[in-house]
């Protein structure tokens, strides 16, 4: 375990001033059409305030292929937001200028169909729970180790459905269309943040039997995912939350305890 403030990668560059973010692009080592996929489809924008952890977070990025935006501040963060909504945003909870949770609330207005993964040293879990109450996807806990928050972003950012999914799934009062990104319950569209969506999308595919943990972690997050999967059960107890808020039926979502969930074909 490494800690987050540092990393292999050059970090201790001059910042150019606070009221402006920084753009890190690409190292041009992929031939020129993956090189232009990756600028083009990939945008990840930065919010920490930590010199050393911004620009070593943002050139490890950069490395990878994707277009990134380091933002200092909240005011910077919301400003590159709505200018241009990016892909997935990496949120340091503990900014100088408004408090990471709000600022959460903030993106998520200006920009919902981005990802939001929390950076955090609150290790308490209600800090998690408000945290995804607030509209963040994801988050990791630091110290973190560089390849698992690059593994998570690449989770996060897979753009390919599960083979096999239809393009759109009904269950009950349940409709769900995958080529327009909308849920509604008996006609009533509900707004289902991207990690939400496509769980649901999975087990309204899989309606009436039981999906292990395991499944749901690998096709939803990532096939070689190794961290912890709270985040599965606090996105279930949410994602049962709006059904029910909807006017769908309290049972919906079962728990089947040791093994995963099941939809309810009710």
């Amino acid at each position: 375990m490494v800690n987050a403030t540092r990393h292999s990668v050059n970090v201790r560059q001059n910042l150019p001033g606070t009221a402006v973010g920084v753009a890190f692009r690409p190292h041009r080592r992929r031939p020129p059409g993956a090189y232009a996929a990756a600028v083009d489809e990939r945008q990840i924008l930065v919010v920490e305030d930590d010199e050393a952890i911004g620009r070593g977070l943002s050139q490890a990025l950069a490395t990878q292929g994707y277009t990134v935006r380091w933002a200092p501040t909240a005011a910077v963060a919301l400003r590159d937001a709505t200018e241009a909504a990016p892909d997935l945003v990496l949120l340091d909870l503990g900014l100088p200028d408004l408090d990471g949770v709000e600022l959460c609330r903030r993106l998520r207005a200006v920009s919902p169909g981005t990802t939001i993964v929390m950076l955090t040293a609150r290790g308490a879990e209600i800090d998690v729970v408000v945290g995804l109450d607030a509209g963040a996807d994801d988050y990791v806990t630091k110290p973190f180790r560089l390849a698992e928050l690059l593994a998570r972003v690449r989770a996060h950012l897979r753009r390919a459905e599960p083979a096999g999914r239809a393009g759109r799934l009904v269950v009950g009062s349940l409709e769900l269309d995958i080529a327009s990104h909308r849920m509604s319950v008996g006609g009533r569209e509900v707004d289902l943040r991207p990690k939400e969506f496509d769980l649901l999308a999975l087990l309204m595919a899989e309606a009436g039997r039981v999906v292990g943990r395991e499944r749901i972690m690998a096709e939803v997050w990532d096939e070689h995912w190794f961290g912890s999967t709270k985040t599965l059960d606090m996105h279930i107890s949410t994602l049962r939350k709006k059904l029910v808020d909807a006017g769908d039926v309290p049972n919906r979502l079962s728990t089947i305890r040791g093994v995963g969930y099941r939809l309810e074909p009710l």
